[in-house]
C-alpha cells in the first residue's frame, strides 16, 4: 500500500455518509479547503465513506447528483496530490449501524444485485484512475453468521469490478466490524490487487468511553491512558491474525479506521496514537485515521489544538 500511495490517510466521515443528507451537509461540510489542509499535513490519501442512497433512489435508479459529489471529492484529492479510497459505508439492505434499519442484504439476491450494479457504476466512473483511487467494498460486516455469504458476495463483486477495472485496488474486510482477528476467515485474495482491511478502536473501554451508541459502556465513566493499562505489545497481539493471514497470501494490509473519542483528554489520545503508530510502522501497515472533522472523533476539533502538530506525525 505504501508504494501505491495509500499509507497514511484520514477519513472524511460524515460528509457523504452518516449524515442528514441535507444540501448544506453535502455541499458545505467538506470543501476543497479541507483537502488542502489534509495535503498540508503530509498525508497521502483520504478515505471517502459514501452511502448507497447518495447514488440510488428507493427503486434502485441512479442519482447523477450523488455521483457528481463523489467525483468532486475525488477530483479535489487528486488535484492536491492525494489518493482516495471510495468506501461504501452503507448498501441497500445492510448497515453496520442497526439504527439505520437496513436489513436483508445477505439473504436477498435483489439487494446483492443492486450492490454489484452500484460498484459497476463506480468502476466505470473511477476505475481508470486505478493509480490513485481504491475501492472498499463494504464497511464493517457485523455478524460472524454473515461470513459465508459475504465471501461469496465479495468474490462476485470483485469479478464484476475486474471486468471493468482490472488493476484497481479492492479492499475487503471481515465480520465483527472489520476485526483484525476475523481477517483469517476471508477468502484468499482473488489477485495481487485485493487488500485485507481491518479497523481498530481497541480497547473500546478507552477509545469509546462515554459513547452514547455503545450501550454496555457506562456513560459517565472516564479513563486515563494509564488507567487503561494497555500492554506495550497490545496492538501487535491484536493485529497478529491479520498480519499472519496477509503474510500467508502475500497480501497488502490496511487499517481503514482507528481513533479516539473526543471525551478522552488530548494528552491521553496522543499516547494511544503513539502506541498504535509504532505497531503500524513496525509491520508496515497502511492506515487511515477516523476522522478529519467532528463525528465525535474530529482531528480538527479545537480540543486538539495544543497537540495536533504532534498527533499528525503519528498518523
Amino acid at each position: 500500500m505504501k508504494s501505491r500511495g495509500f499509507y497514511r490517510g484520514v477519513n472524511l466521515g460524515g460528509w457523504l455518509s452518516q449524515c442528514d443528507y441535507s444540501h448544506d451537509r453535502l455541499y458545505n461540510f467538506i470543501t476543497e479547503k479541507d483537502i488542502e489542509v489534509i495535503a498540508g499535513w503530509g498525508l497521502d490519501h483520504v478515505r471517502i465513506p459514501v452511502d448507497y442512497n447518495i447514488f440510488e433512489n428507493e427503486d434502485g435508479t441512479y442519482k447523477e447528483e450523488g455521483f457528481a459529489l463523489l467525483e468532486k471529492g475525488v477530483g479535489w484529492a487528486l488535484k492536491h496530490g492525494l489518493n482516495a479510497v471510495i468506501d461504501l459505508h452503507k448498501t441497500a439492505g445492510f448497515s453496520f449501524d442497526a439504527g439505520e434499519e437496513e436489513a436483508g442484504f445477505f439473504d436477498s439476491e435483489k439487494y446483492q444485485e443492486r450492490f454489484y450494479a452500484l460498484w459497476e457504476q463506480i468502476a466505470r466512473r473511477h476505475g481508470e484512475k486505478y493509480e490513485h483511487v481504491a475501492f472498499e467494498l463494504l464497511n464493517e460486516v457485523t455478524d460472524p453468521a454473515f461470513i459465508t455469504a459475504w465471501n461469496r458476495i465479495s468474490a462476485e463483486c470483485i469479478r464484476r469490478i475486474r471486468s471493468i477495472a482490472p488493476k484497481v485496488l479492492i479492499l475487503v474486510g471481515s465480520y465483527h466490524n472489520n476485526s483484525a482477528a476475523a481477517v483469517k476467515d476471508l477468502n484468499p485474495p482473488a489477485d495481487e490487487n485485493v487488500v485485507y482491511n481491518f479497523h481498530c478502536y481497541d480497547p473500546l473501554e478507552f477509545t469509546h468511553q462515554g459513547a452514547y451508541w455503545v450501550p454496555w459502556l457506562p456513560r459517565e465513566k472516564r479513563m486515563s491512558f494509564e488507567e487503561a493499562n494497555i500492554p506495550a505489545v497490545y496492538f501487535e497481539q491484536q493485529f497478529k491474525p491479520a498480519i499472519e493471514t496477509a503474510k500467508k497470501y502475500n497480501a497488502m494490509l490496511y487499517c481503514g479506521e482507528y481513533g479516539v473519542i473526543d471525551l478522552v483528554q488530548p494528552g491521553d489520545a496522543l499516547k494511544w496514537f503513539r502506541m498504535i503508530h509504532d505497531t503500524f510502522e513496525k509491520f508496515g501497515i497502511a492506515r487511515c485515521a477516523w476522522s478529519y472533522k467532528q463525528m465525535d472523533f474530529g482531528l480538527t476539533d479545537e480540543r486538539l489544538d495544543q497537540v495536533r502538530d504532534e498527533l499528525i506525525q503519528l498518523l
